[in-house]
């Protein structure tokens, strides 16, 4: 059933991509980013996504009395599908020149599930946060929205139908309260659960639902407002709610939640209100904001593929006509895909099933090619031995290696010999990086025990919560700490290492080393102890100090030897990413030396770690042995600089967390106070 062409709703369509276009490129005027809640323009999208295909479907049915599933989703593929697949279609080789392993591998999966309209679940589940910088190298992450619409298109024709058949005077109730529900598990979600709220159907459906009530409403009165004072004023209202969103909302508030409700009725006063004498109506109808409109779905496939690639090669850094570029391809790849591919495949003309064809054959190559990316495990041949060694060490599994199961967050007995002596690796993913290295090392001669819960350190009386909605994390709750101490002191005159990544949870910051990479911002989440209050951070630190000392005195109750792993230097940027651009394109010349050694401040680090050392030297004891891995990075090759690479080796798989032979450095180090240990023992 055709619909009358309203152009104020391709306006509307544009202001969307805009917004959504302008909070990706994270534009910066005077060290502000103006558009921080551009990201409400996949809610207006949602909104009117919802009013037309309701609109659609209630004009089928109340004009036919039935409805033909078979030409609606004849309709949406031929809307969906082909510009997508075209836009993956031209990423796979920029992916293959660009992408390292570990990135390629995410990229295929991301493609793989956004070919199931699933891409929503595969980016919550991967742990991606939206708005997080890590997001923006992921070139296929704003699929996670055409999987939220592709389900809705899916599902609710069914729903809709079943409704209008058997319960048709209640039509509107079931939308209401479809609608109402929806956005209290919204609001309710992104309060403890903001990450699983923010990629779903259900917390969004009601977005789609604004839009479904519009339509139901005009197509059973026949008419849209005929209030001409109310026609006047309130799409310009609906202007300034939109606008003042996309202006003072950011990516830290709850969202989708009650707070989110004033875009959407922005959106559904200018749908509802609008008519071809009001300033904004015509306004939006204007050839700029209608072709734009127009070529919105192209944009928004385009832009951030575009952007991710341009940022993974680094191309237009703190280059302005290099930017300027960026966004002219991401225009002429929009408009030529609009102009051959969009509108051809939509034009009914256009026999359907070439059309399929066309399609199955480009999501058999694109499906292959992911696969077989998936198989050779992103193909780490490509580099040389040296990069291979540390990108392998990066997706290694090492401790479902050693145990044959994922044991992550979980206190774990490698061996058990009540002759032999008990070694225990504590802390978190730092503390991980060391398991392989100590179990080639001690197996032979002592019980290897580890109890390392990722981000979580051993501190007793404290929680992990997070900052904005106070939710206790599940594995790092003082009951879980109670239970790892109970682990350890099952023993006694065992050795227990300790290695956190002390400056994170004391500083309550992501590490920035001033001099390039970028700055990731504040932690979400801080140690607390079991009051509901938000104490101060120099109370926080002070807890943190009081507390881990009362754990290594429960520790040496139970008579162990204590070994003390300090600080890693932090690199504030992905090592093998900068070493791996350098040998790809000459990048960060200026940044290493001749022998192509990447370097960060010796001094950073101290003033970063002052807090941390100061900590672990306030705890005395005769038990209680020392490492120090700046020793061996820091000021050694390069004077006041802390190196992350050799000619042979890389120290970081990532950027703060130690690699296989950074570990085995530490070892050796580990090596010579275990061997005190011993010594004093006999």
């Amino acid at each position: 059933m055709k619909l009358t062409y309203r152009p104020e709703i391709d306006g509307l369509r544009s202001i969307a991509v805009s917004a959504v276009i302008l909070y990706h490129a994270k534009i910066t005027i005077l060290g502000h980013q103006p558009f921080q809640g551009g990201f409400i323009g996949v809610d207006i999208f949602f909104v009117i996504s919802g009013y037309l295909i309701t609109s659609i479907i209630l004009k089928e049915l109340l004009t036919t009395g039935s409805f033909s599933f078979k030409h609606f989703y004849e309709r949406r593929i031929r809307r969906i599908l082909p510009a997508l697949l075209f836009v993956m279609l031209v990423s796979l080789p920029f992916a293959w020149m660009y992408m390292l392993p570990t990135s390629i591998l995410d990229f295929s999966k991301s493609i793989l599930y956004s070919l199931g309209f699933s891409s929503n679940f595969y980016f919550y589940y991967s742990g991606q946060e939206y708005g997080a910088q890590s997001g923006f190298l992921k070139p296929f992450l704003h699929t996670w929205s055409l999987s939220v619409e592709e389900q809705f298109y899916i599902l609710f024709p069914v729903v809709l139908l079943i409704t209008f058949r058997y319960f048709r005077k209640y039509l509107i109730h079931i939308l209401i309260l479809g609608f109402v529900t929806s956005l209290g598990l919204a609001d309710w979600g992104s309060r403890n659960y903001p990450s699983f709220n923010f990629y779903v159907l259900p917390t969004r459906v009601w977005e789609l639902l604004a839009g479904s009530i519009l339509a139901y409403f005009e197509i059973t009165k026949g008419h849209r407002s005929k209030n001409q004072v109310l026609n006047l004023i309130l799409p310009l209202t609906g202007t300034i709610l939109i606008g003042h969103s996309i202006l003072f909302f950011n990516d830290k508030m709850f969202h989708p939640s009650f707070y989110t409700i004033s875009p959407i009725i922005g959106v559904c006063l200018i749908i509802w209100f609008s008519s071809k004498d009001e300033f904004i109506t015509r306004l939006l109808s204007t050839e700029l904001f209608v072709g734009i409109g127009l070529i919105s779905y192209s944009l928004y496939l385009w832009h951030y593929p575009i952007f991710a690639f341009d940022r993974i090669t680094e191309f237009s850094e703190g280059d302005l006509y290099k930017k300027i570029i960026i966004g002219i391809i991401v225009l002429g790849l929009s408009i030529i895909s609009y102009y051959l591919v969009e509108r051809p495949a939509r034009n009914k003309k256009y026999n359907f099933n070439k059309l399929v064809k066309i399609i199955l054959i480009i999501f058999i190559v694109i499906s292959s090619f992911s696969s077989i990316v998936l198989f050779k495990k992103g193909f780490i041949e490509r580099y040389p031995p040296k990069f291979q060694n540390i990108l392998e060490g990066r997706s290694k599994d090492i401790l479902k290696d050693l145990t044959g199961k994922n044991v992550y967050n979980r206190d774990i007995r490698l061996t058990s010999d009540i002759e032999k002596k008990n070694i225990f690796l504590v802390g978190d993913s730092h503390a991980e990086t060391l398991v392989y290295s100590l179990w080639k090392s001690y197996q032979s001669k002592y019980n290897l025990n580890y109890s390392v819960f990722r981000g979580c350190q051993l501190i007793l009386n404290v929680n992990r919560s997070n900052k904005k909605t106070l939710k206790k994390r599940n594995d790092c709750q003082i009951s879980t700490q109670e239970k790892r101490i109970n682990f350890i002191n099952k023993t006694e005159n065992s050795i227990v290492i300790f290695f956190n990544r002390f400056p994170l949870i004391l500083e309550e910051d992501r590490f920035y080393n001033s001099e390039y990479g970028f700055y990731e911002g504040e932690m979400e989440d801080f140690l607390q102890n079991e009051k509901n209050s938000l104490l101060t951070k120099k109370d926080r630190q002070k807890n943190i100090k009081n507390n881990f000392t009362k754990t290594i005195n429960k520790l040496l109750e139970k008579n162990h030897d204590i070994i003390f792993i300090y600080p890693m230097p932090e690199v504030g940027i992905d090592v093998p990413n900068v070493l791996i651009n350098n040998f790809k394109f000459n990048r960060y010349k200026e940044l290493l030396s001749k022998k192509k050694i990447f370097s960060t401040s010796y001094q950073i680090y101290k003033e970063r770690t002052k807090s941390s050392f100061k900590l672990l030297d306030s705890i005395k004891s005769d038990k209680i042995y020392r490492v120090y891995p700046h020793k061996l990075f820091c000021d050694t090759v390069l004077k006041d600089r802390c190196v992350t690479n050799d000619d042979n080796n890389i120290f970081y798989r990532d950027d703060d967390h130690p690699s296989l032979k950074a570990a085995e450095m530490i070892n050796e180090l580990i090596k010579i106070e275990i061997k005190k240990i011993d010594l004093k023992s006999h």
